[in-house]
């Protein structure tokens, strides 16, 4: 596809002569000096420190000093960008030297030659020369999302788009050059594996081309692709070429000595739409998944929106896709939506939306309604597309690629949503229709009662209710129980204070598969345990948490009747060769965390698990990982954030505090995450005393990785792992996740919404510190918002 005409071949060249800001030799500064910061002679640029929005994380960067907004042009390490609050930077004879406040490099330019000084040139280019002034770094030659006149792009350079508007980190596109082309793709984020690609800006010559340049279209004989314009006003305005995080390559100006008001205007821009651009099997499109894209012709952005019934994954990022706020009936808490779809969820058009790929199943000569009640009925199916034809296409979530399509008439997109209950202005209220209702409610629940009593025997009513009704548990005798065991006879391990048994429960319409957890013999303290379960789990309700069905409190037996997880605990799968696969344990990963993070925040009693590892993790059949074992839950009410306890939990994942005679907070959850974290990642225990193969210092799996991680040897971590490796990105940055998890000190540690949104890379990972003694150091300088 050719160029837009306002980018074409054209000379571009700077007609004032360029004066250098020139830095000496061991000059530096820290985020906290007043003038963090080295300006070109002009001070139209500056190269230093600049804060991210409202935390204490900073980035080197590059910007433009003399607009109010101080626009980023370039920053030092998109894989890990954000430092904390006191990092400093220095030039020394080996290159640009950044370093958190602990000392500890985090960045640098590595040279071979010695650098003789630097210089912030007046068009936005950061230098490092020699003695003979030759250069041997350059930011031009290092470029992130943006270039500025006079600046190459050459063939093996390119350009990343940022992950969000405040996310420095490299994000979902890439512009590169393939085959002579200058090509747009997404990325396989956070690797940098490509997709199809969307858009190629080829020569008007339709010669191969090997460089993007900001000023000339012809350099040493070599054929290259412009981005100026004849239009193009130097002397009044400020340019930039910039690949947006949405997947936009944009050409931008600003007038000169401009004020407040005014902004940057986007003069031109490829693809034309880029809502419509993005046709891949692989990836989200430009708004992410779950989402649809239209696009504004007066902003020249594409506009994100949510499908009714979904919202943001990120408030804060209308780019980071949508998620939906009911389940779609195929969890085990389901059974209601899954015999009786009809009345869960309801078919809503969608007008001029299309989701264009990602069908998981085609159905022919299916008309409109026939279409709607196969995806009611398939609880994978979130969409179906059908048209005049009779073809009925369904999708499954994420639903990726959606955009607005105008095209009316050809095709019509149905979106499953759960049914709303109705609103009490819109009941019918009339007085004799309510005692009528009334009236045949009690005799259906009488009715049922009777029907129970006949037929339901493993479901008998115990003799003892108690106040658990409200959290929709069965009530079981232990003779239903001892039948539904088979007498206690097939074990599947041992929880706190009690033995696991599998058992099945049998009714008129189905078998259910369970596991019956027999506690020992009443003692004061397992009484109390017993009751903490019971409230813990009965008032949850999220899908990495182990189900609790009913209970059984008769006389002496006290028993709990959960799910049955066909997959055993993580610890099974994860210490057993083969290991599991890179991707999965990735699931692993963030399904614990979503489910702490539950406990912690989201549930109606905020509650502290108090025992998190791997043999407290199961998993499902479709390898879904929920938190189980709540006998050491303690509960937090909503005017407190602190409990005082006994010591809880096991040797390895115990959080410091627990020894310390002080009241513990849902960090020590955060402790054992991060401990579990690793083991997650290296596939071993926290512990190994007991192995032979084990070389010097990797007994304890702590100290090991961040020995291994202090010096630069992560892929050590995960050897002979080719998946993991080829992650890199994403295996860092959850190891120095997992290092500020268990920080000794419970205030430095991040909370589980911190966590989950470092996992996710919703916001920077800074630089962690030694875990042992960074109390001592910065005690309460956390870099949490």
């Amino acid at each position: 596809m050719a160029i837009p005409s306002i980018f074409f071949f054209a000379l571009f060249l700077l007609q004032h002569h360029l004066a250098f800001g020139r830095v000496d030799l061991n000059a530096n500064f820290s985020t906290n000096d007043q003038n963090a910061s080295w300006l070109s002679s002009s001070q139209e640029f500056a190269f230093g420190f600049r804060p991210i929005n409202n935390t204490n994380l900073f980035l080197l960067a590059i910007w433009f000093d003399k607009i109010p907004d101080k626009t980023i042009v370039w920053n030092a390490d998109m894989s890990n960008p954000a430092v904390p609050s006191g990092s400093r930077v220095q030039l020394t004879q080996s290159g640009l030297n950044l370093t958190n406040p602990q000392g500890q490099s985090l960045w640098t330019t590595e040279l071979q030659q010695d650098v003789f000084y630097a210089e912030m040139r007046d068009d936005g280019n950061f230098v490092l020369a020699s003695s003979n002034s030759s250069y041997l770094w350059q930011s031009f030659n290092n470029p992130t999302d943006t270039l500025l006149p006079s600046q190459t792009l050459d063939m093996n350079s390119k350009l990343f788009s940022r992950l969000s508007p405040t996310n420095y980190t490299k994000g979902r596109f890439e512009l590169y050059f393939d085959n002579g082309n200058l090509s747009l793709a997404q990325i396989g984020w956070p690797s940098e594996s490509l997709y199809t690609k969307y858009f190629d800006i080829s020569t008007s010559s339709n010669q191969s081309a090997s460089q993007l340049r900001f000023n000339s279209s012809v350099i040493g004989g070599q054929r290259a692709i412009g981005l100026s314009s004849s239009d193009l006003d130097v002397s009044r305005y400020y340019y930039r070429a910039t690949l947006d995080y949405y997947g936009v390559f944009s050409l931008y100006s600003h007038p000169r000595g401009s004020n407040d008001d005014q902004i940057w205007s986007n003069v031109g821009y490829v693809p034309d739409n880029i809502c419509n651009a993005i046709y891949s099997d692989m990836g989200s499109g430009s708004c992410g998944y779950n989402s649809y894209c239209s696009w504004d012709n007066s902003t020249k952005r594409p506009t994100c929106m949510c499908p009714e019934g979904y919202s943001w994954v990120d408030s804060n990022d209308k780019f980071g896709g949508c998620q939906p706020a009911f389940s779609f009936g195929c969890g085990a808490d389901d059974a209601r939506s899954r015999e009786n779809p009809e009345k869960v969820y309801e078919m809503k058009p969608l007008p001029n939306v299309n989701f264009p790929l990602g069908d998981y199943e085609r159905l022919n000569n299916y008309t409109r309604d026939e279409c709607e009640k196969s995806c009611l009925y398939d609880c994978n199916c979130a969409v179906v597309i059908s048209n005049a034809a009779k073809d009925c296409w369904k999708k499954r979530l994420p639903l990726s690629n959606g955009r607005i399509d105008l095209m009316e008439g050809l095709t019509t997109t149905l979106l499953k949503i759960r049914v709303q209950p109705l609103k009490k202005k819109d009941r019918v209220q009339p007085a004799l229709l309510g005692s009528l209702i009334g009236s045949l409610v009690i005799i259906a629940l009488l009715a049922a009662t009777v029907v129970s009593i006949i037929l339901l025997k493993p479901y008998k009513v115990a003799r003892r209710v108690s106040s658990f009704v409200e959290t929709n548990m069965h009530s079981f005798t232990y003779q239903a129980l001892k039948e539904a065991t088979h007498g206690f006879s097939e074990d599947l391990g041992r929880g706190s204070f009690g033995i696991v048994y599998k058992g099945t429960l049998n009714s008129i319409t189905k078998t259910t598969v369970v596991a019956v957890k027999r506690l020992d013999r009443i003692a004061p303290e397992r009484e109390r345990e017993f009751r903490n379960e019971l409230n813990a789990i009965g008032r949850t309700c999220h899908r990495n948490l182990v189900k609790l069905i009913g209970f059984c409190d008769e006389g002496v037996h006290r028993l709990l009747v959960y799910e049955f997880m066909s997959n055993g605990a993580l610890a099974d799968i994860l210490f057993r060769q083969p290991k599991p696969v890179w991707n999965l344990r990735v699931r692993f990963a963030l399904g614990i965390a979503r489910g702490l993070l539950y406990l912690h925040e989201e549930c109606e009693t905020p509650t502290i698990h108090c025992d998190i590892k791997p043999q407290n993790i199961l998993i499902d059949e479709h390898f879904m990982p929920k938190i189980s074992d709540f006998g050491l839950a303690k509960l937090l009410y909503s005017n407190k954030s602190r409990t005082h306890t006994m010591i809880r939990g096991t040797r390895g994942y115990v959080a410091p505090e627990w020894f310390k005679s002080v009241p513990v907070t849902a960090k020590v959850d955060v402790y054992s995450y991060g401990v579990m974290l690793l083991e997650i990642i290296c596939c071993r225990r926290s512990l190994e005393m007991d192995r032979d193969e084990m070389e010097e210092g990797q007994a304890i799996l702590i100290d090991w990785v961040y020995d291994c991680y202090m010096e630069g040897r992560i892929d050590v971590l995960v050897e002979n792992d080719k998946e993991a490796i080829a992650d890199m990105g994403r295996l860092k940055k959850w190891v120095m996740i997992a290092i500020w998890c268990i920080q000794e000190n419970p205030e430095t540690r991040p909370s589980m919404k911190n966590v989950m949104q470092m996992l996710e890379g919703l916001i920077e990972v800074p630089s962690p510190p030694f875990p042992s003694s960074f109390s001592s150091k910065v005690h309460g300088s956390q870099p949490w918002t």
